[in-house]
């Protein structure tokens, strides 16, 4: 069996910004290379992953990756490192303007408009082509059944009934919870559950799923999302790590007087930003908070208590990702650029960097995060050392396998 307790580890969301949450992912393949015991290495440290987003898409592929964590992270750094925007969308010229037609065509006369409505401001067709040759789902059973992995969870957001959905799968059953306005379904989770948790409100398309029969199209995970740790504690997580956490450690921004109306590309970016960075670091201080009052509590009264602490270590940028993406606006395609610039998101400016940092995907900028990410993992290098090592049981049952000649089964 797991051993308890079991490592949760939350991936969110943020479109380009995901690549921050490798290098992190990176920095503690390296540090279990150089502080753990050789059988140990292998092993998947997170017996539960739950992703959002584009970290759905990074937690799908360590999970289908349990049996080989540094497999699993390679494939990561390798895909993200030489990251261009038309893996991700359509940057040619007659595919945008196509779409921005279409856009304008619906404003001006959208009641005569029925079959050429659009359905996003960007094609992602190259995304599905990416996430099927990047992530081999067939093997998420199998790592379940052969105990690499106690769980995995992605979650979406339904444009048909307005319902937050966590679709997971788990080695043992492990019953559906119903909070409000969000749920979880045991699924089979496929390549379109990755690519409807991932499709940022009006910029990508919706994705249809089907479970029990019935259908619905759904969006990015990371909208309406107002309990983002839930889903790994539900499937059993006794102590999270988080990766990617908002806006918590960035500095702070000036407070200058700026007359300026914002941008549309500002008021976009600040959209966006409230969609995929506020709820998980609304989420943490929560947490924090229930874990100060049930440590406060006798110990009688604690047991009496059907919430318990959990425990958790967070990653997050020190620097500002919005800041960074300013820098890199102009490695874009020359049409997707065109088009930023137009809604105010110009190279070198801040305002409406936040825009651009959700849709650079381009190796420049995400280079610059995985080595961010990095670092900000190696200031905590100490307590990720310490989480990671394996317990006593795991030692002796090392010990015990090397000494039959038989593999240890894999937590």
């Amino acid at each position: 069996m797991y051993e308890l307790p079991l490592t949760g580890l939350v991936l969110g969301g943020g479109g380009a910004r995901a690549a921050y949450q490798v290098g992190v992912l990176a920095a503690i393949a390296r540090l279990r290379k150089k502080h753990l015991p050789e059988r140990s290495i292998q092993r998947n440290p997170f017996g539960i992953i739950t992703g959002t987003s584009a970290g759905a898409i990074n937690a799908a592929a360590l999970a289908c990756h349990a049996d080989d964590f540094d497999q699993g992270i390679q494939r990561l750094v390798d895909t993200w490192s030489n990251f261009h925007a038309e893996q991700v969308y359509r940057c040619d010229m007659l595919s945008l303007m196509g779409n921005g037609a279409r856009w304008m065509a619906l404003l001006s006369m959208g009641w005569a408009l029925r079959r050429w409505r659009p359905r996003s401001l960007l094609d992602n067709t190259p995304l599905a082509s990416l996430i099927r040759r990047l992530i081999p789902m067939h093997r998420l059973p199998v790592m379940l059944a052969r105990r690499h992995l106690q769980a995995f969870g992605v979650t979406a957001s339904s444009y048909s009934n307005g319902h937050h959905v966590t679709f997971y799968q788990s080695r043992t059953a492990t019953a559906p919870w119903i909070r409000s306005q969000r749920l979880a379904l045991p699924a089979t989770i496929v390549h379109d559950h990755l690519l409807a948790s991932s499709a940022i409100p009006f910029i990508f398309p919706a994705t249809r799923l089907h479970h029990d029969g019935r259908g619905a199209w759904y969006g990015d995970g990371s909208m309406r999302q107002t309990a983002p740790l839930s889903p790994a504690i539900h499937l059993g997580a006794r102590q999270l790590v988080i990766i990617g956490a908002g806006r918590m450690s960035e500095p702070q921004l000036p407070t200058d007087d700026d007359p300026r109306y914002p941008s549309l590309a500002q008021v976009a970016g600040h959209s966006l930003s409230s969609i995929f960075l506020d709820a998980l670091a609304t989420d943490i201080e929560r947490m924090e908070r229930i874990n100060r009052t049930l440590r406060s509590l006798p110990p009688s009264i604690r047991q009496e208590q059907t919430l318990r602490p959990v425990d958790a270590l967070v990653v997050s940028p020190s620097e500002r990702l919005d800041d960074m993406a300013t820098d890199h606006i102009a490695s874009l395609p020359k049409p997707v650029r065109l088009l930023l610039q137009a809604s105010g998101a110009r190279q070198g400016e801040r305002r409406g960097a936040a825009l651009a940092s959700y849709l650079l995907f381009e190796r420049a900028y995400t280079r610059a995060l995985i080595d961010l990410g990095d670092r900000d993992a190696m200031q905590q290098q100490d307590r990720i050392v310490q989480w990671l090592q394996p317990s006593e049981f795991v030692r002796a049952r090392d010990v015990k396998a090397e000494v039959h000649n038989q593999p240890a089964s894999v937590d």
